[in-house]
């Protein structure tokens, strides 16, 4: 059984306000101490939240679910690359 569409929305939200903000502080400590793992952070995390998020939601509309899949999944393993070279170099 499928959830609500407004539970859906809440869901979406929350993801979204919970992922820019663990994004704005990683910016937000970057712009502090000028650390370039910290700006990694926020683009890998940024990379993942757009991943899980805005892309598997906006690009549902192409009617095409594979290349949506691919999209998707494109944005979160560039998301985890990006993360793993932040901590390599931390």
């Amino acid at each position: 059984m499928e959830a609500p569409p407004i539970t859906n929305y809440i869901i979406l939200a929350a993801h979204l306000i919970a992922g820019f903000t663990l994004v704005f502080f990683a910016a937000k400590a970057f712009k502090r101490t000028r650390y370039t793992p910290m700006i990694l952070l926020a683009i890998g995390f940024t990379l993942l939240v757009l991943g899980e998020t805005v892309i598997e939601y906006g690009v549902s509309s192409l009617g095409n679910e594979t290349l949506q899949k691919f999209i998707e999944e494109g944005f979160e393993i560039a998301g985890f690359i990006v993360l793993i070279v932040a901590v390599k170099k931390s």
